[in-house]
């Protein structure tokens, strides 16, 4: 990140630099890249894209401000936005910048160990209060009311998914195109509307520091869109699989046994949001699709040269599994 370019942009936008300004990245690799801008007297958050990405709609810098921004006087806790290069003519690639919120990311299982049991609990108790927060928006009383197209929803994210496995592909696995298949044939007729964040769990949150039972703000919004709902919890639950630590890198805190059950987390978001987990099956198949193409995807970035970071070739022995899981689900009704 340049960072004379960026105190130049900021400047450019009316907002005051004091000093130098620093800047130094705070993680990237097979997601967005993330970098703290800081001078004498403040401190923001700078997002970009992949230095080598292959799918720009997975990391659509206009989708994640713009979602931000019109969440600014929402329920749902999100960083105050500064400002937006759309034309990326900053750093070469659209560029966003929030404030900076303190507090605590709990990434991995390390990060969870400093956690007591009744912290974790609470701290997953408000994640999903927040995400039934999010999903009660209005979107048409915050402006998103044209930011995504509800109706269709389900099909075209089984469309996406098969269709983003054939972009990426390292082999050929024939269970995907037999959990494509009875995905297409098992989508729900009908389904609720809302805003959905796409990737939600423990790490895409920044918890307060001083009481984990409170999210001071939801971040990683470039998925974000008007769709089902449920997808955005069935996904939370899949997320608790351990083989997506081979996704993520790490020994993920979102996949630690100190955190509730898949089913334990799909009965409190019911329960929260009062919305009924029909055609669940469904739902818990279609985020296994998802997340297995993702796994590929990682792989394939790591051989076309991305920084992808370490082990990120791996990250293709979880689809698999991921598939497996998503056929089973269809089958069986649940997870």
């Amino acid at each position: 990140m340049n960072a004379a370019a960026l105190e130049r942009f900021l400047r450019d936008q009316g907002i005051d630099v004091h000093g130098e300004l620093r800047v130094e990245l705070i993680s990237g690799g097979r997601s967005n890249l993330t970098f703290a801008a800081s001078d004498d007297e403040s401190k923001w958050v700078v997002r970009r894209p992949p230095v080598a990405g292959l799918t720009p709609s997975a990391h659509d810098m206009a989708r994640e401000y713009t979602v931000t921004d019109a969440l600014q006087k929402s329920a749902v806790p999100v960083a105050k936005t500064v400002a937006f290069d759309s034309a990326g003519t900053t750093v070469g690639a659209p560029m966003t910048v929030v404030e900076f919120v303190d507090g605590a990311v709990i990434r991995d299982q390390d990060d969870l160990a400093a956690l007591r049991d009744e912290q974790v609990d609470a701290a997953v108790a408000e994640l999903v209060r927040v995400l039934a927060e999010l999903h009660a928006v209005d979107p048409a009383a915050v402006g998103l009311e044209n930011f995504g197209r509800p109706e269709g929803f389900l099909a075209r994210q089984v469309k996406l998914w098969a269709s983003q496995w054939e972009r990426v592909k390292t082999r050929e696995l024939p269970d995907i195109a037999t959990l494509h298949a009875a995905l297409s044939d098992a989508v729900p007729r009908e389904s609720a509307s809302a805003i959905v964040h796409g990737d939600f769990r423990i790490d895409n949150t920044i918890l307060d520091s001083a009481g984990p039972g409170r999210v001071r703000a939801v971040v990683d919004w470039e998925l974000s869109t008007l769709g089902d709902p449920l997808t955005d919890a069935a996904l939370m639950c899949v997320y608790r699989t351990p083989v997506f630590d081979l996704i993520l890198g790490t020994r993920a805190a979102w996949t630690s046994d100190r955190m509730p059950t898949s089913e334990t987390l799909a009965q409190s978001y019911a329960t929260v949001s009062g919305r009924d987990l029909g055609n669940w099956g469904f739902y818990l198949a279609l985020a296994n699709f998802k997340l297995g193409v993702i796994g590929e995807g990682i792989a394939h970035r790591a051989r076309q040269g991305s920084d992808a970071g370490s082990g990120a070739a791996r990250a293709a022995e979880a689809t698999p599994e991921f598939i497996a899981a998503g056929l089973r689900a269809l089958k069986e009704g649940r997870n």
